[in-house]
Parts: structure tokens; C-alpha cells; sequence
């Protein structure tokens, strides 16, 4: 794999001038600016007959401007400045004209494209000419790469209790601040890069270097990202290149009239179960194209770093449709890896290591590949983490088919510890998959209809409520402290957000109803979501100071069956959980040193029943207890 990286890195620098050059593209190719006031636009469009450009600018005549034709299937035109001025102003509408081998003519919006809108009355997207008289300017440095890394997934247009596509001047203004508050030092952003299916949350993406319109201009996201800089947090785009959406009118698919642009032709090229193209990650253009995308994502709107998705479907000529992975390692090397994607990967790695050391990458991958977060060096992929994907599921498995005295305490503390020697994982309880229509949150789950009628401090604490409440903060101090090297909250569920997420959709009659985070449910002192959020913010502020994701994995003293509790030490802290439906435990023996309650889910202001004293300090004895000399009573 190395050997076929290298080969790669060494083609691009002798036939292109180098990395740096290669994936500088995105400033030439798509219309371009020039510093005297002209034009210039170039494409890749190998199997077009012609290629012009109409727009608002030229009357839309589509064959006043045509392209010149380059070697390997690349067009160039240039158009002189008009009275010294910009020949295409902006805002303009434009069409890439594309002549295809049978002869039709075939309006596309380029793959560059930096901005595109939807008109309401329409169903298809616009082309528009972003270049303002003054840009955004960035006024805020990036922050230092983190040790200890808190991760708020975020979606900005679902990001306000009204039931409306929320803006970036809203996330700005008002859930950054939140943010921070809750101790995350890191949001990443869903559904950034344009996507004409609002309820495909991001994951069928049209134009792959344009900011989703329908939350603000692309000025409105770097001004949000230049403020969560100014409050010392970093940002990651969940960038999609694993697949592109079929849209040909407004997206990539048939560009040059072929199925073969970008995209793998025929069976090869579609993913059966997404509806969706595959890229062709063997092509130079494509790789141009892509490792370019990355570049000005970081560059022009200053992200510091992505999580990949879909790593599991590009690493495999299966798509891990239908396939299970046990850790064997036959399920990792053979004719079924497709290596020109993985190639693409560890390239895109290097790049980004390379132009941008601080940038952080993520792959979300579920099969366990090995040495996807070891440097390429290495033959590694050169990712930085791997989300942990096997946790949330357990904790679903656990809360659907077991009774609470059936729970396995060694079962938890496996899937909790067990990931590969020295590569980073990121834990999670719950991610958005989990939130979607179709799925319950651990909330849901574990309070289901009683979230309706008993979270208001006004009524009696009932069972339900009062297990499902006490559960939430156990799972989720446990995944944090134990799970990984990092951790990840989806927006809303810190404090246990009440039913599902779904888009407006035929399905639903187009409403908003569902498409929403009702943070204000959080301010309202009658309601017991205030004591999970406090619990979320105070766990955060504890690791901030503490640092345990930073620290070597933990060392886990006791998983004691009958008993239910778990107890381990990490970062100079003892947690200990007693997951006993019913049985608590007076002078019951851990290992120690000294001790003092720190955080405690059964705190008054977490909604717990106040049964410890947190003004006493214990000191140990000299009683051995689980393979240690010293221990205590707690």
C-alpha cells in the first residue's frame, strides 16, 4: 500500500511541479477571477464534443463563449476585463454548455462551482458568481491542536427550537456560545457542503466546493467560524467523498454526458443500497478534484480538519454491504480492498500533514481496518482517529434485549476498551445515526412516551423517569472516561432531547416539526432536562481539567458481576459505577488512594438523590484489593 502511495506521490511531482501545485487547482479550475479584471475558466470534461459558457453576463447565447480544448480532456477560456472591469459581475447566473458525443446540449454547473442557490419556485439549483467586492476577512487565529479532544456534532439548520432551515448567523450568535458553555472544545458540521435533498442530511452531495446556500452566504460560515476560533474552538467539516448524489441537472453525475466523469462507469460506478455514484479514485482528475476540495475547505474558510465518512464503503469493492467483520485479517487484505481508494486516502492524509500539520482527520470507519490512524509512513492511512463505532450499538443491544440485573459488567468494559494498540478512537454513546427517524435516542429508549408527561420537576419522580434519568449520565460519564482518546455528542442529546429527528419530506407533509433542537427546554427550571445538561457541561469541565482523554488507557480494577459495579482509574481519578437496579453498597472496597467526590450523578443538581457527602475526604489503608497494596471504603 505504501509502495502504491509512493508511486502516486512521485507521479504527481514529476508531472505536476509537486503536491503543493497539484491541489492548489481549485484557484484555476470552475471561473476564476483575475487580479486585471478578467476571467478565467477552465474545466475536465474528457468526453465533451465542445464546451462553452452562458450565463446572465452574455444574454445566455450558449455558443458566444467557447472553451479551448487542452490535452487530457481539460478546457480553457479566457474573457477580457470589460471597461476594466469584471466581464461577469457578481451574483450573475452561469452554465457550463456542454456538447455532448451525441450532440445535445447540456446546461451543468461546474464541479468548482463556489456558490449555488435554489430559487423556491424551483426544484433544481442555480449557479451564481461569487466574487463580493470584499470578502470576509478572517480576523481570529486558528486554535493549537488539542490533546484532549470534545466533540459537539452539529447541524446548523436544524439548530433552533423553530421549526425553519436555521441560518449560520443563528449558530454564530447563539449555539456557539452554548458550545462552549458545555465544555465542547470542538463542533463538527454536518450538511456543509451543498446538497440539493435537505433530507439527506448532507450526504448526497451536489457541489462539493460550494457552503450550503439555504443557511447564508459563504461570508456567513467564515464569520461563524472566525467566531468559534475567537472562543478557542476548533472546527471539522464531515466531508463526503466516499459518494456523490445522482443529480445530473445540478451535481456531478453525466457532467461531460458520459457516466464515466468522475465516476466509475456502469455496476461499478452506482452504490446499490445509497442511490448513489462512486468516484473513480484511480483517476489523476479525480484526485485533483478531490485533494483540491479539501485544500480550500481549509484554506479559504479556515476548517481545521475533517471526519470522512463513508471510509467503511470506499475501502472495500463490497462496500461492507452484507458483510460482517470479526477482526480476522483475512477480512482486510485481498482482491476485495479497493487500494486505489485507500491510496487516495493515505494521499489525502499526507496533504493535509503536510500543508497543514494542525488540521486533524477522523475516518468513520465500522470495519476495523488496521493501521487506518498509523501515520503513512507507516503504511498506515494516516488518520488521526477512528470513531468507535461497536459502543453505541452495545449500548442499544443492552438497553433493547437485557433486564437491567442481566447486564454483563465484563461485556461493558470490553466493548468500552477494546480497540487497536496506539491508534485513537473517538467514543460516543449516541450519535446523530441514532437520532434519526427510525431510531431512538438513549433517552427515548430508557423514558420512551414519560418524557411527555413526567420531566417537569412538578411532578411525582417516577420510575421510568427517574431510571432513565440516572442511566443517561452513567452511560455517558463511562464512554467518556473509558471508550477512547476522544469523545462525541450529537447536538440536543446531552440533555436528553425529547423524540426524533426527521426532515420535511413527502412522507411527513414537509414538516419542520421534527427538524429542530429545542434548546430552550434546557432553560426551563420546571423541566428535569436542565439536571442531564448540567451533568454533560460539569463532566466536560472535569475532563478539561483533568485531561483523561489525553492520558494512557485506563486500568480497570474491578467489573464484579453480582455486584454490578465497575471501577477503574485513569488520569489520577477513580471513577466507580454501580449499575445495580436496586442494591447500593455502604463500605464497599476499591482501590485507592485518597479520595474526594468530584462528580457524582446522584447530585441534587443532576437530578440524583443526594446520598453522598461530598465534604468528606477519605484516606487508604494498606489493604491489598485487586492486584493493588492500598484501597478504601466507599
Amino acid at each position: 500500500r505504501y509502495s502504491l502511495f509512493y508511486n502516486h506521490l512521485k507521479n504527481i511531482e514529476e508531472s505536476e511541479g509537486g503536491l503543493d501545485k497539484f491541489t492548489k487547482s481549485y484557484k484555476t479550475f470552475g471561473v476564476n477571477q483575475l487580479v486585471d479584471g478578467g476571467i478565467y475558466c477552465k474545466e475536465w470534461a474528457p468526453g465533451a464534443e465542445a464546451v462553452f459558457l452562458a450565463g446572465d453576463f452574455n444574454g445566455w447565447n450558449p455558443f458566444s463563449h467557447p472553451y479551448k480544448k487542452l490535452e487530457y480532456g481539460k478546457w480553457e477560456l479566457f474573457i477580457p476585463p470589460k471597461d476594466g472591469c469584471s466581464p461577469v459581475p457578481h451574483g450573475s447566473k452561469l452554465k457550463v454548455v456542454i456538447r455532448a458525443q451525441n450532440g445535445a446540449l447540456l446546461y451543468r454547473i461546474s464541479p468548482w462551482a463556489r456558490y449555488v442557490v435554489r430559487d423556491e419556485d424551483k426544484v433544481n439549483y442555480d449557479w451564481v458568481h461569487w466574487n463580493p467586492p470584499q470578502s470576509y476577512i478572517h480576523k481570529n487565529p486558528s486554535p493549537k491542536r488539542l490533546k484532549s479532544l470534545r466533540i459537539y456534532e452539529s447541524h446548523v439548520g436544524i439548530a433552533s427550537p423553530e421549526g425553519k432551515v436555521a441560518s449560520y448567523k443563528n449558530f454564530t450568535y447563539n449555539v456557539l456560545p452554548r458550545i462552549k458553555d458545555l465544555g465542547y472544545n470542538c463542533v463538527q458540521l454536518m450538511a456543509i457542503m451543498e446538497h440539493a435533498y435537505y433530507a439527506s442530511f448532507g450526504y448526497q452531495v451536489t457541489s462539493f466546493f460550494a457552503a450550503s446556500s439555504r443557511y447564508g452566504t459563504p461570508d456567513d460560515l467564515k464569520e461563524m467560524i472566525d467566531v468559534a476560533h475567537s472562543m478557542g474552538i476548533t472546527v471539522l467539516l464531515d466531508v463526503v467523498h466516499s459518494h456523490a448524489s445522482k443529480n445530473s441537472e445540478d451535481g456531478l453525475n453525466q457532467f461531460d454526458g458520459t457516466d464515466s466523469c468522475f465516476f466509475h462507469s456502469g455496476y461499478r460506478g452506482n452504490h446499490q443500497l445509497w442511490d448513489s455514484r462512486l468516484f473513480d479514485y484511480a483517476n489523476w482528475e479525480v484526485l485533483r478534484f478531490l485533494l483540491s476540495n479539501l485544500r480550500m475547505w481549509i484554506e479559504d474558510y479556515r476548517f481545521d480538519g475533517f471526519r470522512f465518512d463513508g471510509v467503511t464503503s470506499m475501502l472495500y469493492h463490497h462496500h461492507g454491504i452484507g458483510t460482517g467483520f470479526s477482526g480476522d485479517y483475512n477480512e482486510y487484505f485481498g482482491l476485495h480492498v479497493d487500494e486505489d481508494a485507500l491510496c487516495y486516502l493515505m494521499l489525502a492524509n499526507h496533504m493535509i500533514n503536510s500543508l497543514h500539520p494542525e488540521c486533524i482527520t477522523i475516518a468513520e470507519d465500522v470495519s476495523g481496518m488496521p493501521a487506518l490512524c498509523r501515520p503513512v509512513a507507516e503504511g498506515g492511512g494516516g488518520f488521526d482517529y477512528r470513531l468507535a463505532m461497536a459502543i453505541p450499538d452495545k449500548w442499544i443491544q443492552i438497553i433493547k434485549e437485557l433486564k437491567d440485573e442481566d447486564w454483563n459488567m465484563g461485556n461493558i468494559v470490553h466493548t468500552l476498551t477494546n480497540r487497536r494498540y496506539e491508534e485513537k478512537y473517538i467514543a460516543y454513546a449516541e450519535s446523530h445515526d441514532q437520532a434519526l427517524v427510525g431510531d431512538k435516542t438513549l433517552a427515548f429508549r430508557l423514558m420512551d412516551a414519560e418524557m411527555y408527561t413526567n420531566m417537569s420537576v412538578l411532578m411525582p419522580l417516577t420510575p421510568v423517569i427517574d431510571r432513565g434519568i440516572q442511566l443517561h449520565k452513567m452511560i455517558r460519564l463511562i464512554t467518556h472516561a473509558l471508550g477512547g482518546e476522544s469523545y462525541l455528542n450529537f447536538m440536543g442529546n446531552e440533555f436528553g432531547h425529547p423524540e426524533w429527528l426527521d426532515f420535511p419530506r413527502i412522507g411527513n407533509n414537509e414538516s419542520y416539526h421534527y427538524a429542530r433542537r429545542q434548546f430552550n427546554l434546557t432553560e426551563d427550571d420546571l423541566l428535569r432536562y436542565k439536571f442531564l445538561n448540567a451533568f454533560d457541561r460539569d463532566m466536560n469541565k472535569l475532563e478539561e481539567r483533568f485531561g483523561w482523554l489525553a492520558s494512557p488507557q485506563a486500568y480497570v480494577s474491578e467489573k464484579h458481576e453480582s455486584n454490578k459495579v465497575i471501577a477503574f482509574e485513569r488520569a489520577g481519578l477513580i471513577f466507580i459505577f454501580n449499575f445495580h437496579p436496586y442494591q447500593s453498597y455502604v463500605d464497599y472496597r476499591v482501590v485507592a488512594f485518597k479520595y474526594k467526590i468530584l462528580l457524582d450523578s446522584d447530585a441534587g443538581e443532576y437530578g440524583g438523590h443526594q446520598r453522598l457527602d461530598h465534604n468528606t475526604e477519605y484516606f487508604s489503608e494498606e489493604y491489598p484489593h485487586n492486584y493493588r497494596p492500598n484501597s478504601i471504603m466507599v
